[in-house]
């Protein structure tokens, strides 16, 4: 797994996770904030499987 996401990716992901997560706990406690999940993980490990998919990189690194 190459890394394919730059570093303010990585940060809108892992906000934007923890965003949904706080749902199951704050506001109106719906499972569905488990979604946040996804950019959560992704956004910590920096790789994007559906990146890979559709030949996208935001690393410019990687490109």
């Amino acid at each position: 797994m190459k890394t394919n996401e730059a570093s303010w990716d990585r940060i809108v992901r892992v906000v934007l996770g923890l965003a949904l997560l706080s749902l199951t706990v704050v506001g109106p406690h719906t499972w569905w904030g488990l979604v946040g999940l996804v950019p959560l993980l992704t956004g910590l490990v920096g790789f994007c499987p559906l990146y890979r998919v559709f030949g996208m990189s935001t690393c410019p690194v990687a490109k």
